[in-house]
């Protein structure tokens, strides 16, 4: 069975995390999709780049036969989310984590 066949049909959920840039806007990362790096000038904009990258970065592992990472567990952005409370400045801003999903589709 094909990779593209064995996964068709299955949704993906990462955790994404959104770091005020300090020129304005935010830049979005996620850990499980390593290189996945976007922007956006707000919150919203953040999440629809981030949405799209991830649909981008999935088919590309598709196309290329690589393994699609699994699903983040629920509690990892609250994990992440004291990790980097700890470990920032005391002024620095604080990262937004959000959970974001893509539905993998079977014609890549």
């Amino acid at each position: 069975m094909k990779m593209v066949e064995a996964i068709s049909g299955m949704t993906r959920t990462y955790t994404f995390v959104f770091d005020p840039d300090p020129e304005g806007g935010f830049v979005v990362t996620c850990p499980a999709l390593p290189g996945l790096v976007t922007h956006g000038a707000t919150i919203e904009e953040a999440r629809e780049m981030a949405r799209d990258a991830m649909e981008g970065y999935i088919e590309v592992l598709i196309q290329d036969g690589e393994e699609v990472p699994e699903s983040d567990a629920p509690q990892v952005a609250p994990r992440f989310a004291r990790l980097a409370h700890t470990l920032r400045a005391e002024k620095a801003a604080t990262p937004i984590f959000e959970r974001l999903s893509a539905q993998i589709a079977t014609a890549v």
